[in-house]
C-alpha cells in the first residue's frame, strides 16, 4: 500500500511540472489568438506539436496548451516567425500552429 501510495503522490508532483522550455530564439515569437492579428504578416508555414497530454490520468488542459504554444514558439524560431497562430484544436496532446512573420 506505501509503494502505491508513493507511486500516486510522484504522479502527481510530475504532473504540474513544466517540461518545456522556450528557447531564446522562441522567446522572441508571440502567440495570437486571432488570424486577423496577422492579416498584413507573410505566413511562413505550419508547426505541428505534440506532449504527453496524459501520465496516468489526464494532465491539466492550461499546462498541457502552453507547452503545446512553447514547442510551436521554438519551431517559430527556428523557421525565422515572430508570431503564430492556433489552427487546430488540441487532440490526444497535439496542436498545429501557423507560423508567421510580421514586419
Amino acid at each position: 500500500m506505501k509503494k502505491i501510495l508513493i507511486a500516486i503522490c510522484s504522479s502527481l508532483i510530475l504532473s504540474s511540472c513544466t517540461w518545456v522550455k522556450v528557447t531564446t530564439r522562441g522567446e522572441g515569437v508571440r502567440l495570437v489568438q486571432s488570424v486577423k492579428a496577422v492579416e498584413s504578416c507573410k505566413k511562413l508555414g505550419t508547426a505541428n506539436t505534440k506532449v504527453v497530454d496524459r501520465f496516468i490520468f489526464h494532465r491539466d488542459a492550461d499546462k498541457v496548451a502552453g507547452e503545446l504554444a512553447d514547442l510551436a514558439r521554438n519551431e517559430a524560431g527556428l523557421m525565422g516567425g515572430d508570431t503564430i497562430v492556433p489552427a487546430s484544436e488540441i487532440i490526444d496532446g497535439r496542436r498545429s500552429f501557423a507560423v508567421y512573420r510580421c514586419f
